[in-house]
């Protein structure tokens, strides 16, 4: 595992290497004492979800508070351009965003720490999305930002007038300034 820090130290990028030959590949995708040396601490996962989404449909900005999650994500199948928001307003980068695009073709994951709002959008023709979380899912904790909040003003990389497809709940994101943020 290669791990790098973004434009927000805390959040990683980790990229892994594939060893392979004619038959196949072989890829180590954790390893747990590599992980906590990179983020300098522990987190137990306790939950592992994934979904699956089409072209063109845009998930987030999403995040619990409080409960709030950490989410090591990373897609293995198809791309995605994903998303991570500094939501802590004590926080050095507070309101900066990282973007990163993540595909099963580059076999990078993200670390999007507690405190963070999370979001992708489908750039490739699908996506199958798969992420470990550090605390469980509370819906009555969950909030949503819009995607396209001007305060974010997050680049998104959509294609000049065809919006991108949202659930009802993403539809109806917050302004970023009436968000529940960290303290």
């Amino acid at each position: 595992m290669m791990i790098e820090q973004t434009s927000i130290p805390e959040v990683l990028l980790i990229t892994n290497k594939k060893f392979g030959d004619n038959r196949g590949w072989f890829s180590e995708v954790f390893r747990l004492s590599e992980f906590e040396k990179a983020i300098g601490g522990q987190y137990k996962f306790v939950q592992i979800n994934e979904s699956f989404s089409m072209h063109n449909i845009l998930r987030g900005i999403h995040y619990q508070n409080p409960h709030p999650q950490g989410k090591l994500v990373r897609v293995v199948s198809g791309e995605v351009f994903d998303v991570a928001v500094d939501l802590r307003k004590n926080s050095p980068t507070f309101k900066q965003w990282v973007g990163v695009t993540l595909s099963a073709q580059n076999g990078q994951q993200l670390w999007v720490p507690p405190g963070f709002g999370h979001g992708f959008f489908v750039t490739g023709e699908h996506a199958h999305f798969v992420y470990a979380c550090t605390d469980y899912y509370a819906p009555q904790t969950e909030h949503c930002i819009a995607y396209d909040d001007p305060e974010l003003d997050i680049k998104w990389p959509i294609i000049l007038g065809k919006m991108p497809l949202v659930s009802e709940k993403d539809r109806k994101g917050k302004a970023f300034n009436d968000a529940v943020l960290f303290e």
